[in-house]
């Protein structure tokens, strides 16, 4: 579709993991400028938004278990807020097993933050070769907040945070993260993103559809529904 490299791996991850957060966590390691952050993370907000709306009597419709529609919702749908009101605008256990879901698959930021470091590890190093002028450094290219999510992981597993130290640090994190939305549209421009066209917006439609798709097919396949 013509859609630059950068933007649509950031369109892709939002889709296919976990919205604003996979984005978030891969922008920096592939190193995308505002403009493509802003667009994607608008793509992906607007299917959240229609998400919320259409999938629960979408649901009823298709005449859906519980368990069938929250591992659709959980699947299908970008983000973990968008997922949790659609789950639970179905049912209460939707909304609990769709929950369940998205958080697992919230834990595929690790392998494809990897990835993408691997792949730009090895772009960066032929430049290198190829040219003496590139600075070629492992170390800035490695996303190390993996390694300190993969570590807070371990230690809250094991007991190690008391309860009120870990609503302190969720509450300081979801600040954070907001900062860092409004920074990105306070530097976004649109007349930028116009010129790019609507073509990364009907990418975003066409992955989410197929992602909505494959998991009804795949349920139906497997008697899960």
């Amino acid at each position: 579709m013509g859609v630059p490299p950068k933007l649509k791996s950031l369109i892709g991850v939002g889709t296919a993991i976990c919205g604003g957060s996979a984005i978030a966590a891969v922008s920096p390691i592939i190193e995308a400028e505002e403009m493509e952050i802003a667009y994607s993370i608008s793509t992906i907000f607007l299917f959240n938004i229609i998400a919320v709306l259409i999938f629960p009597p979408l649901g009823h419709i298709l005449g859906l278990s519980d368990h069938g529609f929250g591992l659709w919702a959980g699947t299908a749908v970008n983000d973990t807020s968008s997922v949790v009101a659609a789950g639970y605008a179905f049912s209460n256990a939707a909304g609990a097993y769709a929950t369940i879901v998205k958080l697992t698959r919230t834990t595929m930021i690790i392998p494809i933050s990897l990835f993408f470091a691997f792949i730009v590890t090895f772009q960066k190093k032929k430049e290198a070769q190829s040219d003496c002028k590139v600075n070629y450094n492992l170390k800035k290219i490695f996303p190390w907040f993996i390694l300190w999510f993969l570590i807070a992981s371990l230690l809250n597993t094991m007991g190690f945070f008391p309860e009120q130290t870990i609503k302190l640090v969720t509450m300081v994190g979801r600040f954070m993260i907001v900062m860092a939305l409004s920074a990105i549209g306070l530097s976004a421009d649109f007349r930028k993103m116009l010129k790019t066209g609507v073509k990364p917006i009907f990418l975003g439609l066409f992955v989410w559809f197929t992602v909505a798709a494959v998991s009804l097919i795949v349920q139906f396949a497997t008697h899960q529904i």
